[in-house]
């Protein structure tokens, strides 16, 4: 949902359901998609970050700073959770994983 952000440099933290592996300083790497390929299809990569920080919290506990951070600075905190359940089909108070991440040259 947010390629063209990652691909600009302007989303620095996402939110993900599980991911509760993950370790300040792992580096990982962005791709379009990963999951649900079709025979045939490849991944896509973008380009690869560094974790700086990791937690868990609810959902809920976004903030409008964040929402601009995940990528949505035209929605409000309301409308980032609704949207995040639609796609997630979870509730505003599931526990997720906040990342916060930085580009790696």
């Amino acid at each position: 949902m947010t390629t063209p952000q990652v691909r600009a440099g302007t989303k620095d933290i996402t939110r993900r359901l599980g991911w509760k592996f993950l370790k300040e300083d792992d580096q990982l790497m962005a791709v379009e998609k990963c999951q649900g390929l079709k025979k045939g299809e490849k991944v896509k990569y973008i380009r690869q970050i560094r974790v700086k920080s990791v937690y868990r919290e609810p959902l809920n506990h976004i903030n409008k700073l964040d929402v601009i951070r995940e990528g949505f600075p035209d929605l409000s905190v309301q409308q980032f959770v609704m949207m995040f359940c639609r796609a997630n089909k979870c509730e505003p108070s599931t526990i997720v994983t906040r990342i916060e991440f930085c580009y790696e040259t």
